[in-house]
């Protein structure tokens, strides 16, 4: 009975601290009414307000977590965009590095090309000129690298907000700077258009002036200026060419010829008696019996002074220096020697021959000048003419003097030694020949320097004394040679 009591008092001592330690079941209890019935079990009650708590709990968590995600997120984000403006800047620094040292490049290669005009060196000049470019394109494409990195940030802003254009760069922007580098290029070439225009022009009207020492132009001169233009484009020797370098030799001769006449006029000389003088020296060397009258009028004394001009420069065309040495190549090696001699030529046509002989005044064409002018102009002509010898003693020296009278003589010789290396360029050279004096006048071979009414060569003429020599070309044609004709009574 003891032992019954005792495990009912331990039973009530259970109950009753159970419901000090769960307030909340009474509280329920209480709220319901105190006399409504409550079917739910006090464990179950109790399993209830766990999974509340539970509940609670767990949706506080989920809370945090996602408020840590976000807070990551914005983290990364920031974390990125340093990294991107790092990034930029780095980029930033390696483009304005290769501005500088492109731009220094370009510098050097534009100093290069101002040396390469003096001297003037077209090599140099040529390399130059593309290294200038070459750096020019350098410092566009940078300016592109330049202008993408420096939107990229634009256009990630862009495509966030849905602008539209924002997919990359046109291609309208990327061939913009060709476009204009091909539009300068264009410039320069129409500005090297009209210099050539203009030097073409200035030469024709030298031509034209050497042709009569006043500046009038003649009848006829076109063909000429034909001959000339064939002559400027021709890149092979041709019987063309020598032809048109021949009128060259005749225009020239016939500039200096009317200087030298003109001098002797100041000079009070007796234009007579140097005509008689002229024509002894022809006949004799043709060993023709002349008359102590003169066959040439007063007023063609300039195609006597002619004549004595061209026997003078023409001496020793047949040989390939002139006589000037024992030199054979055009012997020993004929193929190359053709090449070199038209190098030489095509070197030397555009030069001005008094600044060519004022940087190698000892040069072939240099002594070639100095040997023909002491030939045509001896120290009493000279004395007479200008009433000191100072040019024949500088020629005879070895240089060449600066006077106007000598300049007119360098294009005479310059003239004679481009058709020079022309003939020895040519396979088979021309062959030369010369009317002798009394010969019968030849239409095909021979033309009149003086012009008879009527434009016919009347019967009964024969040579006076030749003017210019005549040459047969390899295609058939023929140079005429320049005659003086007179009755053969």
């Amino acid at each position: 009975m003891t032992r019954k009591v005792s495990n009912f008092s331990d039973l009530i001592q259970r109950v009753t601290a159970n419901c000090l330690l769960h307030p909340l079941a009474a509280g329920r209890y209480d709220a319901a009414g105190g006399d409504k019935e409550d079917n739910s079990s006090p464990s179950e009650t109790e399993e209830n307000r766990y999974e509340e708590e539970g509940e609670e709990e767990s949706s506080d968590e989920d809370e945090e977590v996602f408020e840590d995600e976000e807070n990551d997120e914005e983290f990364f984000e920031e974390e990125k965009m340093v990294g991107a403006r790092v990034l930029k800047v780095k980029q930033m620094e390696s483009i304005m590095e290769e501005v500088f040292e492109t731009v220094s490049s370009m510098k050097r290669a534009y100093v290069s090309l101002q040396e390469a005009h003096s001297p003037w060196d077209p090599e140099r000049m040529r390399v130059a000129d593309v290294a200038v470019v070459a750096e020019l394109r350098k410092l566009t494409v940078l300016r592109e690298r330049f202008r993408r990195s420096s939107d990229g940030g634009g256009k990630q802003r862009r495509k966030r907000r849905g602008n539209r254009g924002g997919g990359g760069v046109s291609v309208r922007e990327v061939v913009a700077p060709y476009e204009a580098v091909v539009e300068e290029l264009k410039k320069e070439v129409k500005a090297k258009e009209v210099e050539v225009k203009n030097l073409r022009e200035k030469l024709e009207s030298a031509v034209a002036i050497s042709s009569n020492g006043s500046g009038e132009k003649k009848p006829g001169r076109s063909q000429s200026k034909r001959k000339l233009g064939i002559q400027a484009i021709a890149a092979a020797p041709t019987p063309e060419l020598f032809e048109a370098t021949m009128a060259q030799v005749r225009d020239a001769s016939k500039s200096f010829t009317s200087m030298l006449l003109s001098l002797m006029h100041n000079a009070h000389w007796d234009i007579t008696a140097a005509v008689r003088s002229i024509e002894a020296a022809t006949a004799s060397t043709n060993n023709y019996h002349t008359s102590t009258t003169s066959i040439v009028s007063a007023h063609h004394a300039k195609y006597a002074l002619e004549s004595y001009i061209s026997r003078k420069i023409f001496q020793g065309f047949d040989h390939e220096t002139f006589y000037m040495d024992g030199s054979l190549s055009s012997l020993l090696n004929p193929d190359q020697f053709r090449r070199d001699c038209f190098t030489q030529y095509r070197d030397m046509k555009s030069m001005d021959p008094a600044e060519l002989l004022g940087i190698l005044p000892t040069c072939h064409f240099g002594k070639f000048c100095c040997k023909k002018y002491l030939a045509i102009v001896h120290p009493k002509m000279e004395e007479s003419l200008f009433g000191n010898l100072e040019q024949h003693n500088q020629v005879q020296a070895g240089n060449h003097p600066r006077s106007e009278f000598y300049n007119v003589f360098l294009g005479v010789a310059k003239a004679v030694w481009l058709l020079h290396l022309l003939a020895f360029s040519l396979n088979p050279a021309p062959s030369q020949f010369e009317a002798s004096r009394g010969a019968e006048f030849h239409q095909k071979y021979m033309d009149s320097v003086v012009r008879f009414s009527g434009g016919k060569v009347p019967a009964g003429q024969i040579v006076g004394f030749p003017v210019n020599p005549g040459f047969k070309l390899g295609n058939g044609s023929v140079i005429k040679a320049r005659v003086y004709l007179i009755s053969r009574t």
